[in-house]
């Protein structure tokens, strides 16, 4: 299938109501965009072409989401070894998301998530000293990018080591948005690389925008109105849902 655009209106329904749904959580908890789109576009194409019509949404929204906040400057400052390591490490491990192996990496990710969150949601904290940034970011980085590289979805490690650090609701948000726009590009290199975005998909990527927009407006007048508490449990919840959702479509 070319894309989604060629397809049934069954399927570009799906599309649209995968981007709203999907920029509403990203709206509200910072993430979860690639996720959830990869999750639900693959019960209608493969893991390759649903990751690049998820590019463009991803990357706006990310973008918007880098610059909704007074933390940019000082998050690059601290967090740029973080961010220039993941780009790395999606480039290293490039190609695995249009390989036969994909579902393996995407399985992997969800018990990851899994495993996250429940720790999360048992009140089990872990702290990162200040002190060790400096060597752990970069770390963290490749890690992310690797498993990025494998499927598409950025917040394993970074999104855990974000929380342990001790950031704001506000600033981990926004922090996100800049890890997350970093990736999305590299990501869209690599898959262009591999001839999984072509003028189809990109086409079909760009027309998906307008529902991710309207669902991450959504989203971030949820996250308003939360308080901080609120915040971290249901960014844990959001967390064990993705997860499953991606065991569950992996393993079955």
């Amino acid at each position: 299938m070319e894309s989604w655009l060629t397809a049934s209106p069954a399927i570009v329904a799906l599309a649209i109501f995968t981007f709203l749904l999907a920029g509403a959580v990203k709206g509200t908890i910072g993430l979860g965009l690639p996720s959830i789109a990869i999750g639900l576009l693959a019960l209608a194409m493969t893991p390759a072409q649903a990751a690049a019509i998820m590019i463009f949404p991803s990357l706006v929204t990310n973008v918007w989401q880098m610059f909704a906040g007074p933390y940019l400057a000082v998050m690059l400052k601290r967090m740029w070894p973080l961010v220039l390591a993941s780009a790395v490490g999606i480039w290293l491990g490039g190609g695995v998301l249009t390989s036969s192996n994909s579902r393996l990496a995407a399985l992997g990710l969800g018990i990851a998530l899994v495993i996250y969150a429940a720790i999360g949601l048992t009140g089990v904290r872990f702290t990162v000293q200040r002190r060790h940034e400096w060597w752990l970011s970069p770390i963290v980085g490749v890690l992310t990018g690797l498993v990025a590289g494998g499927t598409g979805v950025f917040v394993i490690p970074a999104g855990p080591y974000f929380q342990a650090i001790g950031l704001t609701k506000d600033e981990l948000v926004q922090v996100l948005g800049l890890s997350f726009t970093v990736s999305t590009v590299v990501l869209a290199v690599v898959l262009w690389r591999d001839g999984a975005m072509h003028i189809g998909n990109a086409f079909g990527s760009m027309l998906a925008v307008i529902p991710a927009l309207l669902g991450m407006v959504i989203g971030q007048r949820i996250r308003s109105l939360a308080s901080e508490e609120t915040f971290r449990r249901w960014f844990f919840i959001a967390l064990l849902l993705l997860g499953a959702q991606q065991v569950v479509r992996n393993a079955f």
